[in-house]
């Protein structure tokens, strides 16, 4: 099997992905304004007619518009955006916290469907559906022996709320193929991967993303880890890189009081909005640490600068990304729609994190490499502060603008300079697909396994997991030196295990065992 990418986690599978480039942007439709004639637009405008009437070859237009709608945009700022027509029914999902369809975890796996777990309580599992069936057919649309592309498959699985669909399934574990009617179905889209205990008073909510759903998601989590016990609460930000900004806000007026600032934005004619929390919050009190590392970014940025200004909680993690600006999503009446800066925002101490783009987007988005090659990473010392951009917290501590959020307690990227790479890999899809194919081969070999103990043994007992996987990665052209870090690519191989015979909290409440912030949490709060 050849895999392409190997950064998409498993719980995120159904959704789609959300870059930086999407960061904070403002939810309500943009002021109707009457256009304004230039001798520019109408030179233009004369261009592409004269292209479209007069030039030799025939030429999509379509195309010609859209790379120069790019090229301008490229002149703003990194985070000003086209966004084609054909684009943006997967940018607009990406952002709703729900979807119409069957609802399974998947990947094509040797040309076919294959299932690495159905949705608790979606249509797939109510129907029957089990992990690693195959999809063999969806009414009479074959799935299998056949190279189809993410958008064609789900074109065939998705569909309207109470439509049905026949599903053809073949379970190996049975070796029997048969048929299944069914009803597709509202599937949410979770932007709050977790909420466990950490420990017996410290609450965990790790939450990927800003989305529609976000505050509520998180609301319902906040509550629910109270009534079992949380006194502490650790807000995991970290690979989070925004959304929409009033759901930062919403999170954020959780933890602060009625009215304390939360977030100021600045538009062109320097109109100032204030953001203030409200009476509203259900965790005002208690101790508060928030996550962040190098890819947090925008929307997350907003919440950790709000309670770091307000002294309401410790940052924990490594700098974030640094991104200031506030997008809007303005339709250009085809379909598509440009994502325009149209504010910068500024944290409640009056600070802009907003890093430089004076040297172009590439460089900008490239700005990992930098923090890796100075150390960054691994050590607070080697991070850059604006000397000049001193600012003061609530309570007169200094805090620095100009490039992200500082933590407050620095904790360096997991293993050695040098391991990043075998971090990720381990952190990234390739996982799921080896731990799915290893089931695959025997399944009934952790039949009746009813608990993370239980797997956790098998899997760490010997290396027959770790060499296997060691095997996989060289077969998809892989090569790392994996003896070193023997023991945590066997707990990661555990997690999955676990995540996928069990649930998503039993996954999170083994990896928190092993998390570096985590435990620097836990320990400073003893």
């Amino acid at each position: 099997m050849k895999i392409k990418r190997i950064y998409l986690p498993i719980a995120l599978s159904l959704a789609l992905a959300i870059g930086l480039l999407m960061g904070s942007f403002l939810n309500f439709p943009v002021e109707k304004r009457g256009m304004i004639s230039s001798s520019n637009k109408s030179k233009l405008n004369k261009l592409i007619d004269f292209i479209e009437r007069e030039y030799v070859d025939d030429i999509d237009t379509d195309s010609i518009v859209d790379i120069t709608v790019n090229s301008i945009l490229e002149k703003l700022d990194p985070h000003s955006i086209y966004i084609a027509k054909n684009e943006m029914d997967e940018v607009s999902q990406s952002m709703k916290g729900d979807f119409v369809g069957i609802g399974v975890n998947f990947y094509m796996y040797k040309d076919s469907v294959a299932v690495i777990k159905p949705i608790p309580g979606g249509p797939s599992e109510r129907a029957g559906i089990k992990a690693g069936d195959r999809i063999l057919f969806a009414d009479n649309s074959k799935l299998f022996g056949r190279k189809m592309t993410n958008d064609t498959l789900f074109s065939k699985l998705k569909g309207e709320e109470g439509s049905k669909v026949t599903l053809t399934v073949f379970r190996k574990s049975e070796n029997r193929k048969f048929k299944v009617n069914v009803t597709r179905d509202v599937v949410p889209i979770k932007s709050v991967d977790a909420a466990v205990m950490a420990d017996s008073n410290t609450g965990y909510i790790k939450v990927n993303r800003f989305a529609e759903t976000t505050a509520d998601e998180f609301h319902r989590s906040l509550i629910n880890l109270k009534a079992q016990g949380a006194t502490s609460l650790i807000v995991d930000l970290r690979d989070n890189g925004g959304g929409y900004l009033e759901k930062a806000v919403e999170i954020a007026d959780e933890f602060l009081k009625d009215g304390q600032l939360i977030v100021m934005t600045k538009n062109k004619k320097n109109r100032e909005d204030r953001t203030y929390a409200t009476k509203k919050g259900d965790f005002e009190s208690g101790k508060l640490y928030v996550l962040i590392n190098e890819n947090s970014a925008s929307a997350s940025e907003i919440l950790a600068g709000a309670i770091q200004d307000n002294d309401r909680g410790v940052i924990v993690g490594r700098r974030s990304f640094g991104k200031g600006l506030v997008q809007r999503e303005m339709p250009l009446g085809d379909g598509s729609a440009v994502r325009l800066t149209v504010a910068r925002y500024y944290t409640p101490s009056g600070r802009s994190i907003q890093r430089s783009y004076d040297h172009g987007g590439e460089e900008y988005f490239n700005d990992f490499e930098k923090r890796y090659e100075s150390g960054e990473l691994y050590s607070a010392d080697s991070i850059k502060i604006a000397d000049t951009l001193k600012f003061k917290t609530a309570k007169g501590r200094i805090v620095y603008g100009g490039g992200g959020i500082i933590p407050d307690r620095f904790v360096p990227q997991e293993g050695k300079h040098g391991d990043e790479a075998v971090t990720m890999v381990m952190q990234s899809g390739i996982v799921s697909y080896f731990v799915f194919e290893q089931l695959d081969k025997d399944r009934n070999g952790f039949k009746g396994m009813q608990n993370s103990q239980m797997i956790t043994d098998k899997v760490m007992t010997g290396d027959k997991y770790f060499d296997a996987f060691s095997g996989y990665l060289a077969k998809n052209g892989l090569v790392f030196h994996l003896n070193k870090h023997k023991e945590r690519v066997k707990h990661y191989l555990a997690a999955e295990f676990t995540r996928q015979l069990l649930s998503e909290k039993a996954y999170y409440q083994m990896v928190l065992k092993e998390d570096n912030m985590v435990k620097a949490v836990l320990t400073e709060k003893k």
